[in-house]
This record gives C-alpha cells, sequence and structure tokens, in this order.
C-alpha cells in the first residue's frame, strides 16, 4: 500500500514557528509605516510642529494599540506551539490562514488610523481581532483532537488556553459593541483589554483570565 504525501506534509512544529515568527515581524514593522513624518512644507515654527504631531495622536495610538495585539496573539500562538509534539497537514494549513489573517493587521490598523470617528473603521478592526481569536481556537482543537500535543499535557493548561482565547474574544466583542456610542470608547476599552493581558497586573478578580 502506497504511503499517502498528506501524511507526510506539514509536520515540522519547528519550521511552522520560524515562518510565523518572520510573518508577525514583518507585519508589527509595516505598522509604523502609517506614521508620516509632518512635511516640511507645512512647518514654520515650533508651534506648527506640535500642531502637527497631535494631528498624529490617533495614528500613534493606534499603532500601540495594534503593536499590542500582535504581540499577544503571537504569544499565544507560541504557547500552543510549546506544547505540540509534532504537527499535521490539517493544523498546519490552519496556521498558515491564522498567518493571512495576521498579514491583515496593517490594512486594519492603517484603516482605523485614518477614519478613527468611524464605526465602520472600527467595528472591521474589531473583525479582524475576532478572525484571529476563531482561527488560533480552531488550531487549538485540531492540535488537541488531532492528538498532536505533548502526551503529558496537563488538563488545567488545555482548560487555561481554551478560557483565554474565549474570555479575550468575548471581551473584544463588548468593546466593539460600545461603538455603539462612540468609537473612542470601544478604543479605550480595547486598550484596556490590552493592557491587562500584556502586562498581566496583579489583580486578585482578572487573574483567572
Amino acid at each position: 500500500m502506497k504511503l499517502p504525501y498528506n501524511q507526510l506534509a506539514g509536520q515540522s512544529v519547528e519550521r511552522l514557528a520560524a515562518l510565523s515568527d518572520g510573518i508577525f515581524a514583518v507585519a508589527m514593522t509595516l505598522l509604523v509605516l502609517e506614521l508620516h513624518v509632518p512635511g516640511a512644507e507645512a512647518i514654520h515654527s515650533e508651534h506648527d510642529l506640535w500642531q502637527a504631531l497631535l494631528k498624529l495622536a490617533p495614528r500613534l495610538l493606534v499603532y500601540c494599540m495594534s503593536f499590542v495585539t500582535l504581540g499577544i496573539f503571537w504569544n499565544g500562538q507560541q504557547v500552543q506551539l510549546s506544547h505540540m509534539d509534532h504537527a499535521d497537514r490539517n493544523f498546519t494549513w490552519i496556521q498558515i490562514g491564522f498567518l493571512a489573517v495576521v498579514c491583515l493587521i496593517p490594512f486594519s490598523t492603517a484603516l482605523l488610523g485614518q477614519y478613527i470617528h468611524y464605526r465602520l473603521a472600527l467595528l472591521l478592526y474589531w473583525l479582524n481581532i475576532l478572525v484571529l481569536g476563531v482561527v488560533i481556537f480552531s488550531s487549538w482543537r485540531c492540535a488537541v483532537t488531532g492528538k498532536l500535543m505533548k502526551e503529558d499535557l496537563p488538563y488545567d493548561v488545555r482548560c487555561a488556553v481554551e478560557r483565554r482565547i474565549i474570555v479575550a474574544q468575548a471581551l473584544y466583542a463588548f468593546g466593539a459593541a460600545l461603538c455603539i456610542i462612540h468609537p473612542y470608547w470601544s478604543i479605550a476599552f480595547i486598550v484596556l483589554i490590552q493592557l491587562n493581558f500584556a502586562f498581566a497586573p496583579r489583580i486578585r478578580w482578572l487573574s483567572w483570565i
């Protein structure tokens, strides 16, 4: 009986991690390209320069928000890969799909930075985050059901990973819903979520997230 090629494809976790690191690095670098130095023709005094820099504030805020977003998802992906024994074709293609969505972050960031007052721009940005969450959750479930994880993987680890993704997406959804009031409310709430996930403050009622 001939060995199917699909059983051989996409088994290297190390190569997948290397590809992911490269794509995340490029996506995070592209974010800064939306921060343009004020044109010299419009600057004639210190006051003009201050005014021009203040106009960059929305783009700078969205840049920081997206940089942290990518950092959170990169960290989440690395947690998954670190607990894997091997990969398979299905898992690898789900991860490639995840990386394709990562590449959209610079676009959704630029859109939100340009149209930060518009709800549609905020909702498209949130949709980008939602799809990232759905795909990374799907990859984890694929790894668990496909028995790709290390044999000594504790059940608590599995629960912690799934809980983190679900809770995070629920919080992001609530943050997106705040755009009914104003997009700035949504952005402020999303920033608070990210600060919690990135810096893990020692707040008892948040420590289980």
